[in-house]
């Protein structure tokens, strides 16, 4: 199955203040990162080669220009054949747009659960992170709600005890 899917969120914030932001990804300080989620973990700091992921999702950085985009390999699940990424659009020293973006293939069993779980669960993440970068640059927030499926999901997931935003 062919998966394109694509979040954007405008920020108020200069660029250096996005470099800093898409710097801290997955290190002790992240400020992109929402919070009641899986967190995000790198072997090493975000360059190229660095493997992480979240949850059950694993990839590697293949590519980072600071303050600009990141772009991850998926490894894992098997069957997520692609990549995924932040990236900055349309910057001036006011404003920018922040853009998460998964280009994708799925082959087999990772078809059926990017459908019944993964892409419920992977849109809500992303839009809380888009609406975290909107608070960490001291932007108030647009916060989506999460469907009924997710908050479902998330409470099966943890056994009964996911807590809400």
């Amino acid at each position: 199955m062919n998966i394109v899917n694509v979040h954007q969120r405008r920020l108020e914030a200069t660029p250096a203040q996005v470099a800093v932001l898409m710097a801290s990804l997955g290190s002790k300080n992240d400020r992109l990162w929402p919070p009641n989620w899986p967190r995000i973990r790198f072997d090493r700091p975000l360059i190229p080669g660095a493997v992480g992921g979240h949850g059950p999702i694993r990839y590697v950085v293949t590519a980072y220009t600071p303050g600009e985009s990141i772009r991850f390999r998926f490894t894992e699940p098997k069957g997520f054949n692609g990549w995924h990424s932040f990236i900055v659009l349309g910057a001036t020293e006011e404003d920018c747009v922040l853009e998460h973006r998964i280009e994708m293939q799925t082959e087999g069993r990772a078809t059926f659960i990017w459908e019944l779980a993964i892409r419920h669960l992977h849109n809500a993440l992303v839009e809380d992170a888009l609406s975290q970068a909107q608070r960490a640059v001291g932007n108030k927030p647009l916060v989506v709600p999460w469907p009924a499926k997710v908050r479902l999901l998330r409470w099966l997931l943890s056994v009964g005890k996911s807590k809400a935003r």
